[in-house]
């Protein structure tokens, strides 16, 4: 490129930059202060006047959703997980090796404590308590014997008709008759209670699961395999469900638990919830996780819960009264912590606000508001210490 056109160029920039800083004198003095006086003498020449004053923009008014901060009774409610669980579990088993004679229950029935479930073979108990009890009556004879010889004897010592060996060999005798008579009796007793293990019945009240043994199966004792187990009964009605919490709601639960505090479940899966009560505090804190362990109790009448089922839990600790709370959009994080945005008169306020935690979307404020303001809960994004606002709306959510 020839010099010649080096300088065109240069002075065609030169004419440019004149024309901008001429036409727009404010713009030098934005950008550039020591060129402004050029810049007014340049637009003086350029329009034949003064140039016209800057003008500030005026910020427009941000549209703002707000709400109405509150003070009012709160409760406090912790959210677990929790598993139900059966307050007792029973697992049938058999005494002795004999044949499964009927089984009068069906998988899965439900059972009263007493029910008759099954029914082994007791031939051969009943023949050793038939044994038994002939024993006891021979017995029970050979001591009427005794008492005979003894009475006989001891006509015939007081008339010296016979030596006194013979009278005390004849209440030894009975003596020996009479205990065995006892013997006899409680080999009885012992047979009936063996007869009685012979019929498996319902220990207690609750849903049976499968029955591991048919009709004809050889039933054995002392048998720790899963065949060994006839069935197991859970009680479900009442019911257990468990749940974990940290340490520290420790002492608020256990005043919690005076008051016989309410616990919601609701069944993963399940819009039902059922109503329960506050049951039992473990008697340890687990050190390696720092959480205790918690039952609550509920009837369970209609078996919504059910043994091993995962459950959403709300315990209520307590009511707190007299709490401002804002709705959980209206609180902000910052550098310097939480703070809110309050409206009045139409003009935008930064609090700083402190928080303890949120309840049904709801955020409790502990310190930095009364309870009669009005928050921003929606564009609070655009706002800054005392921004002008519109209020706007909500939307109304399509049904």
């Amino acid at each position: 490129m020839s010099v010649a056109r080096v300088l065109v160029f240069g002075a065609l920039g030169v004419v440019a930059v004149a024309l901008v800083a001429g036409y727009n004198p404010a713009l030098v003095a934005s950008v550039a202060p020591p060129a402004a006086p050029l810049a007014l003498a340049l637009h003086d020449a350029l329009t034949g006047g003064p140039a016209p004053a800057a003008v500030t923009p005026v910020r427009p008014p941000v549209s703002v959703i707000t709400a109405a901060a509150q003070r009012k009774s709160v409760p406090w409610t912790i959210n677990e997980i929790g598993t139900a669980q059966a307050i007792a579990t029973v697992s049938l088993r058999t005494h002795f090796d004999a044949t499964v004679e009927k089984v009068l229950v069906a998988d899965g029935a439900e059972v009263k404590a007493g029910d008759v479930l099954i029914k082994l073979d007791p031939r051969q108990v009943e023949a050793q308590l038939d044994g038994a009890q002939a024993q006891l009556a021979k017995d029970v004879a050979q001591l009427e014997q005794n008492d005979r010889d003894v009475v006989r004897y001891t006509d015939l010592v007081s008339r010296n008709a016979t030596p006194i060996i013979n009278l005390d060999n004849a209440r030894t005798a009975a003596a020996t008759t009479r205990a065995a008579i006892q013997g006899d009796k409680a080999a009885i007793d012992n047979l009936k209670v063996q007869l009685e293990w012979y019929t498996i019945s319902a220990p207690i009240s609750g849903r049976i699961g499968v029955i591991g043994i048919k009709q004809g199966n050889i039933a054995k004792a002392g048998d720790n395999s899963p065949t060994g187990v006839f069935a197991t009964i859970n009680q479900i009605s009442p019911i257990y469900v468990a749940f974990s919490i940290t340490q520290t709601l420790l002492p608020a639960l256990r005043d919690a638990m005076a008051v016989g505090a309410e616990v919601l479940a609701t069944p993963q899966g399940s819009k039902i919830t059922s109503k329960g009560k506050l049951a039992i505090i473990d008697n340890s804190v687990d050190p390696t996780t720092g959480t205790i362990v918690v039952r609550a109790a509920f009837a369970n009448a209609d078996e919504q819960l059910w043994p091993g089922q995962l459950c959403n839990l709300a315990l209520t600790l307590r009511m707190e009264p007299n709490t401002v709370v804002v709705p959980r959009e209206a609180v902000l994080i910052g550098q310097n912590g939480n703070y809110v945005f309050t409206v009045a008169d139409g003009v935008a306020h930064m609090k700083p606000v402190e928080v303890s935690r949120t309840e049904n979307n709801q955020t409790i404020v502990t310190t930095g508001l009364d309870g009669t303001e009005t928050v921003v809960v929606d564009g609070s994004l655009l706002l800054i210490e005392g921004s002008k606002v519109e209020l706007r709306t909500p939307a109304k959510r399509a049904s």
